[in-house]
């Protein structure tokens, strides 16, 4: 087999590039060591910028995002209890976010594969890439046990955190910054309406806590809990006191109980590798880069990046210039620099930290004060939360 561009994963990267590259009438296949099923059940992110969206409406895909896709003009803060809203729409010139989960987004991307001629493979296992550094490049793979090779130009690794793409290069090129956060989110999915049509951050001194929701009548709440605590240790009940507790009177006498479906207990971590290239080989989403969930940034970084690869991709099959494929890693860590502080700052003022004192807590507290009273504090946040524009090439 021979194609222009190898894509490792189907998850949001991949699938965007594909569809990006396939509109452009650029060769491209995607190897994905699941199938179907399971990429489309993940259970990942669900408020997408105002980049993702645009994204979505420039490849066709918008209509079910349309008709069923929530858009959030606001959020809302929680201290302690008390709650205030920042009006990120009236502070961004009607910028928005809109609440829309990763499953149903890959569902679209994958509807629409077929007709528009985007090749996967599923159950592609043991995938190796070779030739990285040389004009040649081939990825190698065994489905049912066959050994199957594809040529290419270009490789672009969408196959995440522990894919085999960010492994591929050599130790002395690559930089890595990680840090890891000493505390995970409880996370369950039940079918109740949400406590609010908006998002609610809460910070309270027994720890964070959110209030998100995937439709009008499917709910998504977090806890901040504990590394060492088990998903069997939080029954419904005590869950559902929890949050309430951690959100206060008023948010809290708006949740409406119900049996969970879907609860898990995810790590956080901020991090990022350096170079974003390397040779034949291109980076993208979290291949490259992981935020914590604090601010939902991790789909949007997909997006941003593959948009920004696409286009470079374009300006050499298409005019011959090499200059957007070199300066690829540079623009995209520009942005995915600033989303790590964003989500790391956020995190920062929102969460209860194992060796946090009374200095610290009253300092996080001053903290939420101040953008309580300032408009540009709100604007700042604002500006951040629905997605900073894209750098020029």
């Amino acid at each position: 087999m021979r194609t222009s561009i190898a894509i490792i994963g189907a998850g949001p990267a991949g699938m965007f590039l594909a569809h990006l590259l396939a509109a452009e009438g650029i060769a491209a296949v995607v190897l994905e060591r699941r199938d179907r099923a399971y990429v489309e059940g993940r259970v990942r992110a669900g408020v997408l910028e105002q980049v993702t969206t645009d994204l979505m409406h420039r490849l066709g895909l918008g209509a079910r995002l349309d008709r069923e896709g929530l858009v959030h003009g606001g959020t809302q803060i929680s201290l302690d209890g008390t709650l205030f809203r920042i009006d990120m729409a009236a502070l961004t010139g009607g910028s928005a976010v809109t609440v829309y989960g990763q499953q149903e987004v890959m569902h679209d991307l994958f509807e629409a594969a077929p007709e528009r001629g985007v090749e996967i493979v599923w159950n592609a296992d043991d995938v190796t890439l070779e030739g990285l550094d040389g004009d040649h490049p081939v990825v190698r793979w065994r489905q049912d046990g066959v050994a199957q090779e594809l040529q290419c130009d270009y490789v672009v690794g969408c196959d995440g955190y522990h894919g085999v793409s960010r492994s591929s290069i050599p130790a002395h090129v690559l930089r890595t910054f990680e840090r890891v956060y000493p505390f995970g989110w409880l996370g369950i999915l039940a079918d109740v309406p949400p406590a609010d049509h908006e998002l609610i951050y809460a910070n309270h001194e027994r720890g964070f806590a959110l209030a998100s929701m995937r439709s009008p009548t499917r709910s998504r709440y977090y806890i901040q809990c504990g590394l060492d605590e088990q998903v069997e240790d939080w029954s419904d009940d005590r869950f559902w006191d929890e949050l309430c507790l951690r959100l206060g009177p008023d948010a809290g006498s708006r949740v409406t109980r119900g049996p969970s479906f879907e609860k898990s207990i995810a790590p956080l971590r901020s991090f990022v590798s350096e170079p974003m290239r390397w040779g034949r080989l291109f980076l993208a989403g979290d291949a490259a880069h992981i935020v914590p969930p604090t601010g939902a940034k991790g789909l949007n970084l997909a997006a941003s990046d593959v948009i920004m690869l696409s286009e470079a991709l374009v300006d050499h099959y298409r005019g011959g210039s090499d200059a957007g494929l070199d300066g690829y890693s540079a623009r995209a860590l520009a942005r995915v620099w600033k989303a790590e502080r964003f989500s790391w700052w956020f995190t920062s003022i929102t969460h209860r930290f194992p060796d946090m004192d009374g200095f610290a807590r009253r300092i996080q507290a001053a903290e939420i004060d101040y953008i309580r009273g300032s408009q540009a504090a709100q604007r700042t946040l604002a500006e951040n939360y629905v997605g900073l524009p894209l750098m020029a090439a």
